[in-house]
């Protein structure tokens, strides 16, 4: 390739890159209009939603409204009604997990819809029954826990790096099943994904990673070693959904390249596997504050009060 080409390649990947950071800044700044958007135009909120998206922002974070219109009712009634959900997000590095898991909760009730992202184990948690450490976080009556990786780190990080033996490794594929089946006995709902993106996919996150100030702390020195393994990666994924795919928990899929359509088809197909039913509440009345005819409030000293650098 001459150094011209090169240079107008690079050129061109620095623009694309470029664009998709602006793209997400962008994405930010208009989800904090969505309010607005409610206002606009009512019919756009109801059930059921999918059909052509186009990628303008506006288009994106109607449907993505509609959507958490009704994670808002899911949540309503897992609390009414004592339901208890788990869900699973794996995937490979930068694949696109937790921008679902961050639309999903933007609007929901943290103390009823909890996300489970664990470090790597201690000295002592290495000790224990490999699933021990899961076990706590699962969920009681009228929660939703929501796993941002889960015990299926040693079917793929753990296998791969060799921070697990062979043995520990075959024996996690072997009684995975049941261990899964027994929480779905106890009854949970047990809902798995597998996030899917292309190796050309992976590379291009990662650069706008790199080129990011406000994303580079997600590139971990273990995302680069995912890069350096990607065909081994392929083959441990592989084994993992042959091997763990149950009736009792099924994986499912999602095509993840396009990460907009990605967070509007995941949150839908989980709104399609949840029997939920909008719980009819009674119209909130806003009391009248008591008044005290004697009471004076006394002024706040201004050493107390931050400095005003906004104006």
């Amino acid at each position: 390739m001459s150094k011209d080409r090169q240079v107008k390649s690079f050129s061109g990947d620095y623009e694309k890159i470029y664009n998709a950071i602006i793209d997400d800044m962008t994405e930010e700044l208009e989800s904090l209009d969505d309010d607005n958007l409610a206002h606009t135009n009512k019919s756009l909120l109801e059930f059921p939603v999918g059909g052509d998206i186009t990628h303008h922002t506006k288009s994106y974070l109607k449907a993505l409204l509609k959507l958490q219109i009704q994670l808002v009712r899911l949540q309503d009634w897992v609390k009414a009604t004592g339901y208890k959900l788990v869900i699973i997000f794996e995937g490979r590095d930068a694949a696109g997990k937790g921008g679902v898991i961050k639309r999903i909760t933007q609007k929901l009730n943290p103390r009823i819809c909890k996300v489970v992202a664990l470090s790597a184990p201690s000295e002592r948690e290495k000790t224990q029954w490999y699933f021990q450490r899961y076990i706590s976080h699962l969920p009681a009556a009228g929660e939703i826990v929501m796993f941002d990786r889960s015990w299926y780190n040693r079917a793929g990080v753990e296998k791969v790096m060799g921070f697990c033996t062979e043995k520990e490794y075959q024996e996690f594929i072997n009684t995975v099943p049941e261990f899964e089946r027994m929480i779905c006995q106890s009854g949970i709902h047990l809902i798995k994904y597998w996030f899917s993106i292309s190796d050309k996919e992976q590379e291009f996150r990662f650069n706008c990673r790199i080129n990011d100030p406000l994303k580079q702390w997600k590139l971990s020195p273990m995302d680069l070693q995912s890069r350096i393994r990607w065909e081994d990666y392929t083959k441990a994924k592989e084994v993992m959904l042959e091997k763990t795919h149950i009736s009792e928990a099924p994986w499912h899929i999602v095509p993840a390249i396009d990460k907009k359509l990605a967070r509007l088809n995941c949150i839908a197909h989980l709104l399609s596997q949840i029997p939920y039913k909008e719980i009819k509440t009674k119209k909130v009345k806003l009391p009248q504050r008591k008044r005290d005819e004697h009471y004076r409030r006394n002024p706040t000293p201004k050493e107390l009060i931050i400095p005003q650098v906004y104006l």
